[in-house]
């Protein structure tokens, strides 16, 4: 089985610094992702889902989504993406999203 921190820290870096602790006695770790604006998700995760290559990918997608969304992307595209197994143009930045040249006229 591939190393369950080095799936999680591969996934999200470069674009966000990585930070896995150890939260409770059971094995549940604290995960934070973070870039220069602050902290840009916080999840909690089990030592069962750590250790289950299903659930650790269904978790990584679910913060892979909320990141997205939270980003502005839209959630019909990123399913489709999911869905696809192209994950990785997940975490890309949307395009600039401009004004109609009739705004503010």
């Amino acid at each position: 089985m591939d190393n369950p921190f080095q799936i999680i820290t591969d996934t999200f870096s470069p674009q966000y610094r990585v930070n896995l602790s150890i939260q409770r006695l059971d094995g549940s770790i604290m995960l934070t992702l973070s870039d220069e604006t602050g902290v840009v998700a916080k999840r909690m995760i089990s030592a069962e889902q750590r250790n289950d290559p299903q659930r650790l990918r269904r978790l990584v997608q679910s913060i892979q989504f909320g990141i997205a969304i939270e980003q502005g992307h839209s959630a019909v595209e990123i399913l489709e993406l999911m869905t696809d197994g192209d994950n990785h143009k997940l975490l890309q930045q949307p395009p600039a999203r401009t004004l109609p040249f009739s705004v503010g006229l």
